[in-house]
């Protein structure tokens, strides 16, 4: 495995007004407050649910399943750490129980800030909770969205299955692969235009 798929990608700090946010319950959880990773500059915006393990037990730079996965597939369809910003719909990791929906409304207000500031050229969400919190409907899910372009919110948004499903469902790493591919080639086609 390349240094890119084992290295925890570079910290995007979270904003000085944001870093002890109590709008959601999952301030209680104890939990600190994940901005993202990667290129804060990048074209390429990678949504999740939630931050995943960060550091081991000891306290050392951990880079989880879900960030494995996530680095092994970006390198293998040839992007850079430089072309992708991964955050998240929660920015915190939740450690138990929680009003899901509630956490959920309140933290899209993070995201959106950041699209304000960001402007990716393209969306990738990875997962149903991403998936369905981005396209703003609870009825819609990978599966009916994978393998084209969407527009939402004025973004180009591609979709795939979240890295863990595809390490515990090893026979959606073909699918996951393809909506990679389709991401490059959109990315690369709006490039040339």
């Amino acid at each position: 495995m390349s240094d890119f798929c084992s290295t925890p990608w570079p910290e995007d700090p979270t904003p000085d007004n944001q870093i002890k946010c109590k709008d959601c319950a999952l301030y209680e959880h104890g939990s600190r407050m994940i901005w993202g990773e990667g290129n804060p500059e990048a074209p390429i915006m990678i949504i999740l649910d939630n931050p995943g393990a960060r550091e081991d037990r000891d306290g050392n730079p951990f880079v989880c399943g879900t960030r494995q996965t996530l680095q092994e597939a970006a390198h293998e369809v040839g992007l850079s750490v430089n072309d992708l910003y991964v955050t998240f719909i929660l920015k915190r990791k939740p450690v138990r129980k929680y009003d899901k929906e509630d956490a959920r409304r309140i933290c899209m207000r993070h995201l959106y800030r950041q699209l304000k500031a960001k402007q990716p050229d393209l969306i990738f969400c990875l997962g149903n909770v991403s998936v369905q919190s981005f396209f703003q409907d609870t009825e819609v899910d990978v599966k009916s969205l994978r393998g084209k372009v969407h527009e939402v919110k004025g973004y180009p948004t591609a979709v795939a299955y979240h890295p863990l499903a595809v390490r515990r469902r090893p026979n959606l790493r073909s699918l996951f692969m393809e909506d990679w591919k389709l991401l490059v080639d959109h990315y690369h086609k709006y490039n040339k235009e």
